[in-house]
């Protein structure tokens, strides 16, 4: 069973409590999320973030076929980080974790996520030229979007283990 992870650091010329705001109201995924995913919020985004809050989506991450999304926020500790575990959807495993943290200059925001493909080896094999280049694509645009929403912007990290 390989885990990979795929690590990302952005810094924001916004406030702790504006970058709060903003990444940890589960609405706010559609505008952050490349047009061609389709994505569509089904439920659970209707109040503020809390832990066993659970979300579902419709994404269409490829091929364009539909694919339901299920996750559940386990962990949150305001203006510091939250969790989101996947409880159903595209990999085997997926754990998300958001950091925050007030920087000179505004907010640093890190994703860490540990995550499965599925179908054992194959997926393996696919990983390097299909998920791994996707997932990479799609926290690019985050980043790109974040820049036009709230202005320069550096990022300081971006690695995806093999």
């Amino acid at each position: 069973m390989k885990i990979y992870t795929f690590h990302k650091k952005q810094n924001l010329p916004i406030s702790i409590e504006q970058a709060w705001d903003f990444l940890s109201n589960p609405e706010n995924l559609k505008t952050i999320t490349p047009d061609y995913m389709g994505f569509h919020m089904v439920s659970g985004a209707d109040k503020p973030m809390y832990p066993e809050q659970i979300i579902q989506y419709i994404v269409t991450p490829v091929l364009r076929i539909k694919t339901t999304w299920v996750t559940e926020i386990t962990h949150v500790r305001d203006k510091h980080y939250f969790v989101d575990e996947q409880r159903f959807g595209l990999y085997a495993l997926w754990h998300h974790k958001h950091f925050i943290k007030e920087i000179e200059g505004g907010g640093e925001m890190e994703d860490i996520i540990d995550y499965k493909v599925p179908f054992g080896f194959l997926g393996q094999l696919v990983h390097p030229i299909l998920v791994k280049p996707k997932l990479e694509e799609i926290f690019n645009y985050r980043t790109r979007k974040l820049e036009e929403l709230f202005g320069v912007y550096i990022t300081v990290f971006n690695e995806t283990n093999n």
